[in-house]
C-alpha cells in the first residue's frame, strides 16, 4: 500500500538553490518512493531569527511505501547527509525538510505532527504547496488555496517555474 505525503524543502547556506535542488533529487532515491509532482523554487525572508540569509524553499508530493514515521526518519537522515546542524531554534541550515502531510492522518506523537503545526500560517510553505496542490485539504485548517490568501504579504517570490 502507498501513502501521498507532502515535504517541505528549504536552504538558506552554501548555494541554497542547488541544494534544494539536489535534496529534490535525492527524494526519489528513498527507498519505496517516488516523487510524483514537485514546485518552483521561492525565495523567502527568514522567520523567527532574522539575521541570516533568505531562504530558498519548494515543495515535493511523494508517493510511499515507507510509515510516517519511517519517513520522517529518512527525511532526518537526508537533511544530516548534507550537514544539517541545529545549533538553535531557527538557525541558518543547509537543508530543512518537513513531512508536512501525509495521506489524512493526524498525529501526534513526541517525534511527529501531523499535520505540520505551523504549516497553514506559513506562506514559505503555502505558495509552493498551493503550485502543486491547490485544492489539498489540511485537516482542521482548510484548503490550501484558501489558506494561501492570508499568507500573501509574507514576502514569498517565486524565482523559478517549473
Amino acid at each position: 500500500m502507498s501513502g501521498r505525503a507532502f515535504i517541505a524543502l528549504g536552504s538558506n547556506l552554501q548555494h541554497p538553490a542547488m541544494q534544494v535542488s539536489r535534496a529534490l533529487e535525492r527524494l526519489a532515491e528513498l527507498p519505496a518512493t517516488r516523487v510524483t509532482r514537485q514546485s518552483s523554487l521561492y525565495c523567502t525572508a527568514p522567520i523567527g531569527y532574522d539575521n541570516q540569509p533568505d531562504f530558498i524553499n519548494a515543495a515535493a508530493e511523494v508517493s510511499t511505501a515507507l510509515s510516517p514515521l519511517e519517513l520522517l526518519r529518512a527525511l532526518l537522515a537526508l537533511e544530516a547527509g548534507f550537514g544539517r546542524e541545529r545549533p538553535f531554534p531557527n538557525a541558518p541550515r543547509v537543508l530543512d525538510l518537513d513531512l508536512l502531510l501525509y495521506d489524512d492522518q493526524v498525529m501526534h506523537t513526541p517525534e511527529l505532527t501531523l499535520p505540520h503545526p505551523r504549516l497553514h500560517e506559513r506562506g514559505f510553505v503555502l505558495f509552493p504547496l498551493a503550485e502543486i496542490a491547490p485544492d489539498l485539504e489540511i485537516p482542521g485548517k482548510g484548503r490550501v488555496s484558501d489558506l494561501l490568501r492570508a499568507s500573501s504579504d509574507q514576502g514569498v517570490e517565486k524565482i523559478t517555474g517549473r
